[in-house]
């Protein structure tokens, strides 16, 4: 039964999720590691569940371990400077190969049926094809690049008339020059120009590790595209495995892709448990704050209602129609993470403007302890102090304690003012708290 009520909660959270994503073009990119790992086929069969969830997919993978695996047995050294490989004859003829294997391993693997799994009768379809045009890179600081590139344009048009056909899209990190040449390019960058040229909903990294804070080895769950700009100049010996990625999601961000996404590959399902689930459990970059406190609309009512019905049956909050919520709406606020209301308090306000009555103050369970409550207070007063109001009162059954460390005093019935006397249900007994504006 225990089994039963968690997997019908969790596909219930998740359906947002499911919605919200459909038809919407997510650009994946990761190593040519996650390619070699043991693990691998998971993630493809993670990427056919997107597919068939009805998310317009854009592979891009990496291949610089095939690369060194094949000048290594050629005992031709691995050149690199500034984190990019300097691609000379003999290694360009290994980016040819490993381009090459590397691909049709993943169509080998994204063409599998087998019964029991995501991928059971599922029918997908992969295209490739010259989707990058590439010019060489040059030369940098006195170091010849050779064979090494970057993307000078990305053809949309054709990647868009794929994805129109319920094709999943494969790019390799190489390119081509309308002279018929053949680059070696950085996958990283390759994404984030697909991404863009897209403009992708989300450019999505699976990293080697997840990211953490190195002050206290926190993870770091979500981050402005600015904030994280600040973060790679405050720490500028951030390692490449996730300094590279954290650069791809603040470019795709800054040029209008509306979400980053940097998640841990070693962890199974990671990708499954970022995008349908609440908190996720990567990292979201994005170009505006996550988490958005805003006043409530008319589409904000049904998420209040949600979040507010258990506190009406546990008896902390007086319980409230639709209508009534609909004719205040004006009267609150909301937290929001991503369209799903987290919080809520609500302000009302006298005719005369003497006085207001704090109300409805709702954090969900999931946020909880993390000072969102403290956060809807907060404005909630500061509102109040630009209002000019003389007055706070409220009325609660069990959370009076908490108030009363705000500067909230116990009050009685009789010093309520009419409007608010009319409202009091001695049912319920609240107890009257009331605090003085400065």
């Amino acid at each position: 039964m225990d089994f039963q009520n968690s997997f019908v909660s969790w596909f219930r959270n998740s359906s947002p999720y499911i919605h919200a994503h459909r038809n919407k073009t997510f650009v994946i990119s990761f190593g040519g590691e996650a390619v070699l790992a043991e693990d691998f086929d998971h993630h493809v069969h993670d990427f056919a569940l997107l597919n068939s969830l009805g998310i317009r997919l854009v592979l891009v993978h990496g291949i610089r371990p095939q690369i060194d695996q094949r000048l290594q047995k050629l005992n031709h050294p691995a050149q690199f400077h500034s984190n990019l490989r300097i691609t000379d004859d003999i290694a360009l003829q290994c980016v040819k190969e490993a381009a090459g294997t590397v691909r049709v391993e993943i169509e080998a693997l994204l063409s599998m049926g087998l019964a029991n799994s995501p991928m059971a009768s599922s029918g997908l379809k992969v295209a490739s094809g010259n989707f990058v045009t590439a010019k060489p890179l040059g030369v940098i600081d006195g170091i010849d690049y050779c064979h090494t590139g970057e993307v000078r344009r990305i053809d949309s048009k054709a990647i868009q008339q794929q994805l129109e056909q319920k094709n999943v899209v494969l790019i390799s990190p190489i390119g081509y020059s309308s002279t018929g040449e053949v680059f070696n390019l950085s996958a990283e960058q390759v994404a984030t120009a697909v991404a863009i040229s897209l403009n992708a909903e989300k450019l999505i990294l699976l990293t080697e590790k997840s990211f953490q804070n190195p002050d206290n080895g926190e993870p770091i769950r979500q981050i402005t595209a600015g904030e994280a700009d600040l973060f790679l100049q405050n720490h500028p010996n951030t390692p490449d495995v996730l300094g590279l990625p954290l650069k791809a999601t603040i470019q795709s961000c800054q040029a209008g892709v509306k979400r980053g996404h940097l998640i841990d590959r070693t962890v199974d399902g990671a990708l499954l448990l970022e995008l349908f689930s609440h908190d996720g459990i990567g990292t979201l970059v994005s170009s505006t704050p996550f988490e958005v406190l805003r006043p409530a609309t008319l589409n904000d009512i049904g998420g209040i209602l949600e979040l507010i019905k258990p506190l009406e049956q546990q008896g902390k909050l007086a319980k409230r129609s639709r209508e009534k919520i609909e004719m205040e709406i004006a009267d609150y606020i909301v937290l929001d993470i991503d369209s799903l209301i987290i919080g809520c308090m609500a302000l009302h306000i006298d005719e005369q403007g003497q006085f207001g009555a704090i109300a409805c103050l709702a954090v969900h369970p999931d946020y909880q302890g993390s000072a969102r409550g403290q956060r809807l207070f907060d404005h909630v007063c500061q509102k109040a102090k630009q209002l000019k109001l003389k007055q706070l009162f409220l009325l609660s059954t069990q959370t009076a304690h908490w108030f009363i460390e705000r500067g909230f005093q116990p009050s009685t019935i009789d010093n309520l003012p009419e409007s608010l006397k009319t409202l009091y249900n001695p049912e319920r007994n609240s107890k009257v708290l009331c605090k003085i504006i400065e």
